[in-house]
């Protein structure tokens, strides 16, 4: 049962308490307070670190950092701090990089994180955190094709929108509102900012951390960003992802290696080349550029690719090349892009070369086999130069506008409606109708991606492909 002295010791400590709660509320209920001596005496003895994982074990572990213990007043539970790093700084120039590279190590905070109730205030400051973390990784991934500015630009508009919504989801809730939600305008983005315990986004985490999906709608498109900063236009849309560009090419081409050259020289003529005419509306600028300096490296390397000797120092000295090329404007001025700030040529070239989507140019030999679909973008050319004897409006008209998933019932229909002109059938179909109705459309099918095939090896490809 223990010793009298520690008896002694137990029962101060409740007197005290006990004492304390009355002299500061004299509505505070008294009650008996039970428990087992013994097995107190035994937990007062363990070692600090027993204790210390007892505690921890009541915590659930999260990517924002391990609950903290602190005891409560007046004779309560132990309690659990929950540490929040918000909120998020302001993006500025001198932070954006750090924004993007270290994206992946500041903490998240999932569901997990908290108990099941309580804790309401820090719930939504974690909430808003995830949010906005989405939201940056979602505008520095657009940032190959945008350019810093419209990166930044990006980020700030995602920045005041989960700051602003935020404070509305705060005042919704009766609760003591957050004193920096109290001003409007650039007086609320400003406390904010200076409340930002990371405002430099440095990284916290050692290891990466996975991102949480936001569920709330951020509208963007870089015409939202000042005329001088302007990227790509993209039709505005409703999503709870970013509308970003996305680029139909790899940019920038891998560096050519003894690791590379093979695939490089056997699939070039599956890699396409690019028009820059189809980009009409200001700001495409990077794009087409990018766009021309693929083009001149494809040109070089099928001329490298026909050399029986030297094959691979052609293709890397055509390679570094262009890529100088690229890093210089019309002006003469340095090219707003990540490796061309760097003066030292062998920097610059190991920044391309790590920065390359396909550096194996393995990308091209494991597309998806040409179909049907590509009727879509080849169908004039197949008209003017490989027609197939028999019309495709049919096909281009009732198929093309729809969506993926319609598009195959729709070709299937198309098909078995042409097996079925056999009576009056032209050359070029003749094979296919002396075949049973069951074979026809697959018969006709094969002579349609055949001209697609010769058709795209001639076609140049737009960028962008939803333009037209």
């Amino acid at each position: 049962m223990g010793s009298p002295a520690a008896r002694a010791c137990c029962t101060a400590l409740v007197l005290v308490l006990l004492s304390s709660a009355s002299e500061e509320g004299k509505a505070v209920e008294q009650r008996e307070v039970t428990f087992d001596i013994d097995e107190f005496m035994q937990e007062m003895q363990l070692p600090h670190s027993a204790n210390t994982w007892k505690v921890q074990e009541l915590g659930l572990t999260a990517r924002g950092g391990r609950p903290s213990f602190r005891p409560r007043s007046a004779g309560g539970p132990p309690r659990l701090e929950y540490p929040v790093e918000f909120p998020l700084g302001q993006p500025t120039f001198d932070n954006i990089q750090a924004i993007c590279i270290n994206g992946d190590h500041r903490p998240r905070y999932p569901d997990s994180y908290f108990p099941v109730s309580g804790y309401g205030k820090l719930k939504r400051m974690a909430s808003s955190v995830n949010e906005l973390e989405y939201l940056l990784n979602a505008c520095c991934g657009s940032n190959h094709t945008w350019g810093i500015e419209v990166t930044l630009c990006c980020a700030s508009m995602a920045w005041k929108f989960a700051i602003n919504s935020y404070c509305e989801e705060d005042a919704s809730i009766k609760d003591r509102q957050s004193e920096c939600c109290k001003p409007r305008g650039s007086d609320r983005l400003n406390c904010f900012h200076n409340e930002a315990p990371n405002p430099n986004y440095t990284a916290t985490q050692e290891l990466p951390v996975p991102q949480i999906p936001s569920t709330e709608t951020f509208d963007f498109t870089p015409t939202d960003c000042p005329r001088k900063i302007q990227s790509p236009y993209v039709p505005r849309a409703q999503t709870n992802v970013i509308q970003s560009p996305k680029k139909d090419f790899n940019f920038p081409p891998g560096r050519p290696s003894a690791d590379n050259i093979e695939s490089l020289c056997r699939d070039q003529k599956l890699r396409p080349l690019y028009k820059v005419n189809c980009l009409r509306n200001s700001g495409y600028e990077l794009m087409s550029h990018q766009a021309k300096t693929i083009n001149r490296v494809e040109k070089g390397f099928k001329q490298c690719c026909k050399k029986k000797q030297g094959v691979l120092e052609c293709a890397d000295q055509k390679w570094r090349e262009e890529l100088s090329k690229f890093c210089l404007n019309k002006n003469g001025e340095p090219v707003d892009f990540e490796c061309c700030f760097d003066n030292v040529e062998d920097s610059r070239y190991t920044c391309f070369k790590n920065l390359s989507p396909d550096p194996y140019y393995n990308l091209t030999s494991a597309a998806k086999e040409l179909s049907l679909h590509n009727i879509c973008d080849t169908h004039k050319i197949i008209t003017k130069k490989f027609p197939v004897g028999f019309p495709l409006k049919s096909f281009v008209n009732q198929c093309c506008p729809l969506s993926e998933e319609e598009r195959v019932l729709c070709f299937a229909q198309e098909l078995i409606a042409v097996s079925k002109q056999c009576w009056n059938s032209p050359p070029s179909l003749r094979h296919c109708c002396s075949m049973s109705s069951h074979e026809r459309p697959q018969c006709i099918s094969k002579i349609i991606v055949n001209a697609i095939t010769k058709a795209s090896s001639e076609k140049k490809k737009c960028p962008l492909p939803y333009i037209l």
